[in-house]
């Protein structure tokens, strides 16, 4: 009796990618490992220093100004405030890059493909918005402003997570997270530049225009000297924050702008790596390794005051907004939005997983923190009462979101280890680790 081929020719959800796209979403995780355990020693030494006795020397070296009004350019900023306008745009430039490489030459390139994260990163954004709106909808004085901040998931801290809990997590769900992350950082940064500019200055939003021209000219041209691209970069930077437009939307414009592949003419990904993938080997250890955590460092110190100041802050609308937009609206609004997908398109999961690990990467995403604290500055002001709110929603949230994710990934580990090693046999099928031994004999 013959086999009925229907099933196999049903799209899978959360299936395996080509080898050479699993190999570097592994290289990027692993580098955002290492990043991710420095940005919870950063955030963790700024909360400690800040409710010490000597807090006062934590919050003063924040605030600190450094720079000035040169050529009439309003560059006179706090520390604080330089680590999220500065290096920040860092990593968005990174952002930028791994997207347009996901699209360009990516497994993404594939619409099919691409539906699924990108469907599932808009529902992880409005439905922890939603429920934000809801829980703070009568607080006042300014409250929705910050209708944005449970909307974001820092990879970094969630791979950071995976890390210590789920250390053979499948090469498909590895790459749907950090997917899943980029496109939600985009969302993000398009969110800022929306909702969170008050005042545009028209001249110097056009004059950006010049120096992110000529920088995508020299990149085109596959220009690489860092004496010619810096400078560029670095007046789009100040022109942009100029404009009163977010000055981290220059790092993403900037990404994109750089060529992905090495021969735009051969029309494809065989025509090999290009810039792109060069910046990003040159730049994601800066990223992860030193602007994200000395954000962290800046924007995690609160001074909770004690267990009353905690229990206030726990019953604000604002501070229980965040929390429950990251525990419950992040896993929510993915689950809900993939399920539908799966049922419109009449995808079925892939065999080796279960809905399980739906739920827990779906948790996993409910960990914000980097651009979740950035939002909150923007929404409140930095140093505001609800600012302080803020960061202690953030860290609870992310806290709690972790730990649900781990009790959920954890009691399936024996399970991807065996799809882990199931992998391991179909890449020896294919000829790759055998030929990457010949090279390394």
């Amino acid at each position: 009796m013959a086999a009925n081929p229907a099933p196999s020719l049903r799209r899978r959800l959360f299936s395996r990618g080509s080898w050479s796209e699993t190999s570097r979403v592994t290289e990027i995780l692993r580098k955002e490992t290492v990043g991710g355990m420095v940005l919870l020693v950063a955030a963790a030494a700024a909360l400690i220093w800040a409710n010490s006795p000597w807090s006062a020397g934590y919050f003063a070296l924040r605030d600190m100004e450094v720079g000035g009004d040169w050529l009439g350019l309003h560059l006179n900023l706090t520390l604080g405030a330089w680590a999220a306008d500065g290096l920040l745009a860092v990593f968005f430039f990174v952002v930028g890059l791994e997207l347009k490489r996901e699209f360009v030459a990516g497994d993404l390139r594939d619409p099919s493909r691409a539906a699924l994260p990108i469907a599932a990163a808009v529902g992880g954004m409005v439905v922890p918005a939603l429920i934000f709106v809801v829980i703070s909808l009568g607080t006042g004085d300014g409250a929705l402003k910050g209708w944005a901040i449970p909307t974001a998931t820092d990879i970094a801290f969630a791979v950071a997570v995976l890390a210590v809990i789920a250390t053979h997590l499948p090469a498909a769900l590895r790459t749907f997270l950090l997917t899943l992350a980029v496109v939600d950082d985009l969302l993000a940064i398009t969110v800022i530049a929306v909702f969170y500019t008050e005042k545009i200055n028209l001249i110097a939003l056009a004059a950006t225009l010049i120096p992110l021209g000529l920088f995508a000219l020299c990149v085109q041209r596959r220009i690489r000297s860092w004496w010619v691209l810096i400078p560029l970069a670095v007046i789009t930077w100040v022109l942009m924050h100029e404009s009163g437009v977010h000055a981290t939307v220059a790092g993403v414009l900037l990404g994109f702008m750089v060529p992905v592949l090495r021969s735009e003419a051969a029309g494809g990904p065989e025509a090999g790596p290009g810039l792109a993938e060069h910046f990003e080997h040159q730049l994601r250890p800066v990223s992860a390794g030193f602007a994200i955590p000395v954000f962290a460092f800046f924007a995690a110190g609160v001074s909770i005051g004690g267990l009353s100041g905690l229990s206030r802050a726990l019953t604000d609308p604002i501070t229980l907004g965040i929390i429950a937009g990251l525990v419950l609206g992040k896993p929510i609004g993915i689950l809900l939005t993939t399920s539908v997908l799966s049922k419109v398109t009449r995808a079925s999961l892939d065999p080796s997983l279960r809905w399980v690990d739906v739920v827990g990467i779906s948790l996993l995403a409910g960990i914000g923190f980097t651009v979740s604290l950035l939002i909150g500055d923007l929404a409140y002001g930095m140093g505001s009462e609800r600012d302080e709110f803020v960061k202690i929603g953030v860290l609870c949230g992310s806290l709690l979101a972790a730990s649900l994710a781990a009790v959920v990934l954890l009691t399936r580990n024996a399970a991807y280890r065996r799809i882990c090693r199931e992998e391991s046999v179909d890449d020896d099928l294919d000829g790759v680790p055998d030929v990457y031994q010949r090279r390394n004999d």
